[in-house]
Order: C-alpha cells, then structure tokens, then sequence
C-alpha cells in the first residue's frame, strides 16, 4: 500500500536522508528502530507532506503518488500522522480535538463511526469528553492524539515516538491499544525508542542509521537480534 524509495530530505546544506526505502502493505505494522537524530521522523513528516523530499524520490500510496504533495491532500489520501508532542490544541476540549480530526472530506460521512470507533478504543475519553486538554496527563493526551488521528479515518496510521514521557504502566495499554488498532485493518507504521514493545505488535522492522537504512526483517527475529539490542535497545536492553 505504501511503496518509498529514493527518499532524500535535505535540511538546507544537512542531508536527513539518503536513498531511503521501505513498504508497508495492507493492514501491516512496520516499526522504524534508530538513535536519535537517525531521520525517524523526518522520514514520517516526508511522507506526511510535512518536508519536501528531493527531487527524484518516490513515494506512492495505494497507487497514488504522493512525493511533494501537501499535506491536506496526503490526509485525503488516507494517511494520518500523530507526531512527536501529539500537536494538539491545548486550550480546546477533548471533544473540539477530535472533531477537528473529523474535518478531512473524506472522514464526514462517517464521522459518527469514527468517533464510536475512538471512544471504543479509549473510554476513558468519554468521561473527559468536556475536559480542556491542557488540564490532562501525558497518557489522557496521547489517547485524544491518536483518536484525532483516526477521525480522519486513515487506511495509514503513522505515530512518532508514542509512548514518549509516559509512565511505564500506561506504555503497554498503549500498544495493546495500537494491537487492537491493526486488527480493525488500519495499517501502521511506528516510529518509537521503546524497541521490545514496538516489535511485540509488528510484523516487520527496518533499522535506520545517520539517514539510511541499513538493515530490514521480520519483528521476530529482530526482537532477538544482539546487533539489533546493541545498537538500538542501549545500555538497559543490556541491563
């Protein structure tokens, strides 16, 4: 569904990314491992419309070619990005955030739907529905993050670093909840530190280096790959 090669960002005379390839395919979890400042999400924000690839870099969706569009039609296409800081509106309620989810045209129709589908997935949301934002926990604010995202009613799921800042019991509802997710038929592709748990909900990795891709396999095995622990996990996979 989601085909990308070639894909090089530059920011100004720093090249992000060189040649950068990878697929995601119908209701498919992919996760991208890195260090910090490997591209991760430059790649995301790349195919989100949100950084204008180089000149000769493909990106095409469900047969579509999207490289260089903007990002307004990217979300009519079907892609949906959470990003890094969940980019909320702070000052709005948990409900205002989600029906602005619901704005993309090809999310109106059934924007009833989408937005069982959301509280479905989060209750916890239906009770803070009147709430202000800015007034909720880290954990509260990336439930609403991710279900502004799925009012779109993406086919493409993208999340930058989910579990950032959150507490370590709240990391594992959340993939349990990105689990539930892929099993509805939305296909994601995750880019997040926390490498046990990404590859516990994948089916298939890519490990991105200074900008390149430098190595790509099954959850699987990369779960258990010492290369993969050393380079990725640090010190506490060690531990």
């Amino acid at each position: 569904m989601l085909e990308v090669s070639g894909l090089a960002v530059d920011y100004g005379k720093h090249a992000a990314l060189h040649g950068v390839g990878l697929t995601v395919a119908e209701a498919e979890t992919v996760v991208i491992l890195g260090a910090n400042g490997a591209g991760k999400s430059t790649l995301l924000k790349a195919v989100a419309g949100l950084v204008r690839p180089r000149p000769g870099s493909v990106i095409d969706f469900a047969g579509q070619r999207i490289a260089g569009r903007p990002g307004h039609e990217i979300l009519e296409a079907g892609i949906a990005l959470v990003p890094e800081g969940r980019g909320l509106f702070p000052d709005l309620t948990v409900s205002e955030n989600l029906r602005l989810g619901a704005h993309a045209h090809r999310a109106r129709k059934d924007e009833a739907a989408n937005l069982a589908m959301v509280h479905d997935l989060f209750p916890r949301l239906v009770e803070r529905r009147r709430q202000t934002v800015s007034t909720m926990s880290g954990g509260e604010q990336q439930m609403v993050a991710i279900g502004r995202a799925l009012m779109s009613a993406p086919r493409l799921l993208m999340l930058d670093e989910p579990s950032l800042g959150l507490a370590p019991v709240l990391v594992g509802e959340l993939f349990a909840t990105l689990a539930e997710i892929g099993r509805r038929g939305v296909s994601l592709l995750i880019v997040e530190q926390n490498v046990r748990a990404s590859l516990s909900i994948a089916g298939r990795g890519y490990l991105l280096e200074a900008g390149r891709m430098v190595g790509e396999g099954p959850a699987t095995r990369l779960i258990n790959d010492p290369a993969v622990q050393h380079a990725f996990m640090g010190a506490s996979a060690e531990a």
